[in-house]
This record gives structure tokens, C-alpha cells and sequence, in this order.
């Protein structure tokens, strides 16, 4: 990495559907959708108990992740009788996220003039404090994060597994033990086509790592006893006759259904890593004309 490369605190840049028009045919979405899909193609046929490798930059991820835990485990939900969505300890839990992310990326090999760019993305990865809710676009920032490391030449290929067998895994238990304590309410529904309220990747991933596998089908969903013996090891079990079409579809519909979608990448955050392909940066005042504008006096939701 240049010495003389400028990093940037994220900031939101998708306002408008030709803003999201935009970024789609940019260097920043080829680049994040490309790591998405060599991230998937890393972990065909493997399981979760696959023996993996670990690099010291992992190593690091997974204390920090730890560490995510713990501040969980110290902060327990405060009686809430008025929803039964939303439990206000969640917000304790997000501002101690927020108040150590950039020394615990201390840690890291990062330059430091690079802390508070990828911590940020890592603050975004763990729902709104406002509205007590988490989707994929939160699930898309983690993501953001990791592509961060590979920009700075902290991991590679040979961690690609890695990766999602330990970190992303990680990740989504110490987000569904959130879930469940804080009762944090779905950043949008998607009806019939929803696979989670929360999450998306997890299927994806799940399905490439069952793809020829000898027992496990599609169908294999319906056999509690299958479930019940193989949750443990693969994300994701469905009900077409091919994991490996099964895979693609997810990869079209993350594309379509996450990535292209204003309510969702409206919350998207860009600096260095990814770049917005040139897109301005709204001011308040312009974000609040717009939506006056088009009569937009309600917030889109999340995902």
C-alpha cells in the first residue's frame, strides 16, 4: 500500500436510484460483488468442522469477534414491556462497540491513518442504535470490512476459507445470540422469498459448501433426522434438485434483491474501501430537499 494513499471515514453516497444506477456499473460494485463470489467459490464441498488455516490477521478477527461476545455477555436486556422488539440495552451494547472499535484495530497491521476508515465499516456491521434493527445491510458493511484487509494486503486467497468457516461463521453466532437477547427487530421484510429476516449470506455460502455432496440433496430439508445431524456443519439446506443452481440463484438474488435495492445500499458505506465510483457525497440539506422534493417524508426502511 502507497504511503501516500488518503483514507476516508465512510459515508453514505447512494441517495437516489440513479446514484444506485451508478455504483452498479462501477469498479466498487465489481469489486465487492467479485470478492463475495470468490469468497463463495472458496468453500464448495467443505464443512464447518473442515481443518482451516489460520493467519495471524484471522487470528486477530476472531478476538476482536470475542471480544463482540463478551461486550454481549456483560450487557443483559433491561425489562421492556412497551414491544416486544427493540430491548434498549441493545444501544448500551453499540456504543461500547463504538467507543473501543478503533483500539481494539489497533491491533491490526493497518496503517494508522486506515483505523478509522475499516473501523468504521466494523461499527456498521452490528445493527442501528437508533432504530434497534439489523439486515443484510449491516451483514453487507462485515463484508465491507473483510474487503478492507484484502485492499491492504493483510489476507488473500489462501484465507478465502478461512474466512467463512471461521470468522463469517463467528460472525453470524455472535449476531444471532444478539438477536435473540436484544429482540432486534428485522430491517425489512421480504414475504414469501425471505430465507431470513436478518441474513442472507449464510445460504448463499451454506449452499456452495453442500454442492456434490454425496447425501445431503436439496430435498434433504424435509428429513428432520438429516437436519438435526448435519446443522452443525453446513450453513444451508434447501429444496431444488441442485445445490449448484441452488448457489447461482442465491448469487442473482444477492445481487439483485440486496446490492440492488435504494433502501438497502442507501445505508451502504463508502471510503477508500470501496470507492463510489465518483458518486457525491449528499449533504444533509440536500438529502432532506430531495425527500421533501419527492414527497419522501418517511424513512425507507433498512433492507
Amino acid at each position: 500500500m502507497a504511503a501516500t494513499t488518503t483514507f476516508i471515514v465512510p459515508k453514505r453516497q447512494i441517495l437516489t436510484k440513479e446514484d444506485l444506477e451508478k455504483f452498479h456499473d462501477s469498479d466498487a460494485f465489481n469489486e465487492f460483488i467479485g470478492f463475495i463470489e470468490r469468497l463463495n467459490n472458496s468453500v464448495k464441498g467443505l464443512s464447518l468442522t473442515t481443518e482451516c488455516f489460520i493467519s495471524p490477521t484471522l487470528s486477530k478477527m476472531l478476538e476482536i469477534l470475542d471480544q463482540m461476545n463478551a461486550y454481549c455477555e456483560e450487557i443483559p436486556p433491561v425489562q421492556n414491556e412497551k414491544s416486544r422488539f427493540g430491548n434498549p440495552a441493545f444501544r448500551d451494547f453499540y456504543d461500547r462497540v463504538v467507543n473501543n472499535a478503533e483500539e481494539l484495530h489497533e491491533n491490526f497491521s493497518l496503517p494508522s491513518a486506515a483505523i478509522k476508515e475499516v473501523s468504521r465499516y466494523f461499527m456498521e456491521s452490528w445493527g442501528n442504535r437508533k432504530r434497534i434493527d439489523y439486515g443484510t445491510g449491516h451483514e453487507a458493511n462485515f463484508m465491507a470490512w473483510l474487503l478492507c484487509f484484502e485492499k491492504l494486503g493483510l489476507i488473500g486467497s489462501d484465507d478465502y476459507a478461512s474466512i467463512i468457516l471461521r470468522v463469517f461463521q463467528k460472525y453470524i453466532d455472535i449476531m444471532r445470540n444478539l438477536q435473540f437477547k436484544y429482540w432486534l427487530e428485522p430491517a425489512g421484510s421480504h414475504g414469501v422469498w425471505g430465507l431470513d429476516d436478518y441474513h442472507f449470506l449464510p445460504f448463499m455460502f451454506g449452499s456452495s459448501q453442500l454442492i456434490g455432496h454425496k447425501y445431503i440433496k436439496p430435498k434433504s430439508i424435509h428429513d428432520k433426522d438429516i437436519v438435526d445431524e448435519f446443522s452443525k456443519d453446513f450453513m444451508y439446506l434447501s429444496w431444488v434438485k441442485e445445490w449448484k443452481k441452488v448457489n447461482e440463484g442465491m448469487i442473482k438474488m444477492y445481487k439483485g434483491e440486496v446490492l440492488g435495492k435504494l433502501p438497502i445500499m442507501q445505508h451502504f458505506m463508502f471510503g477508500k474501501f470501496p470507492d463510489c465510483c465518483g458518486i457525491k457525497i449528499p449533504s444533509a440539506v440536500g438529502a432532506s430537499q430531495m425527500n421533501m422534493k419527492e414527497g419522501k417524508f418517511r424513512r425507507l426502511p433498512f433492507d
